[in-house]
């Protein structure tokens, strides 16, 4: 059964920072493209962040751009998401899923994947940025 456990969000002020982890549990992360996504209450779905199975080719919402890095380390199965200068529209439950890198075209295209198409999602994690 594949596994995804999301874990590092938190209570965090303005302009702080915070760095997500997704754990997989079951199988291995080595062929898969993983998406980080985000929902507020009351908003669509976003992809916020996605990175290829190699770790060649990232993508990033606009509105993260130069303030998140998403990583890597398939040695220890498991995919990060650093985010620094927060700001209160960061707030939300992030989650991270993975799907077979043979069914993505390009990383762009796994962070708009519906999750009917994604092989795994975590259970997700609350990050709340507020002073």
């Amino acid at each position: 059964q594949l596994q995804l456990v999301d874990s590092g969000g938190g209570l965090v002020q303005p302009g702080g920072s915070l760095r997500l982890s997704c754990a997989a549990s079951g199988f291995s992360l080595d062929y898969y493209v993983i998406g980080w996504f985000r929902q507020a209450p009351g908003k669509e779905r976003e992809g916020v962040s996605c990175i290829s199975s190699t770790e060649t080719n990232t993508y990033y919402l606009d509105s993260v751009k130069g303030r998140f890095t998403i990583s890597r380390d398939n040695a220890k199965n498991t995919v990060y998401l650093q985010m620094n200068s927060l700001k209160p529209e960061d707030s939300a439950i992030y989650y991270c899923a993975a799907a077979l890198d043979r069914n993505v075209a390009t990383v762009q295209a796994m962070c708009v994947m519906t999750l009917s198409s994604l092989d795994a999602w975590g259970q997700g994690t609350l990050v709340t940025v507020s002073s």
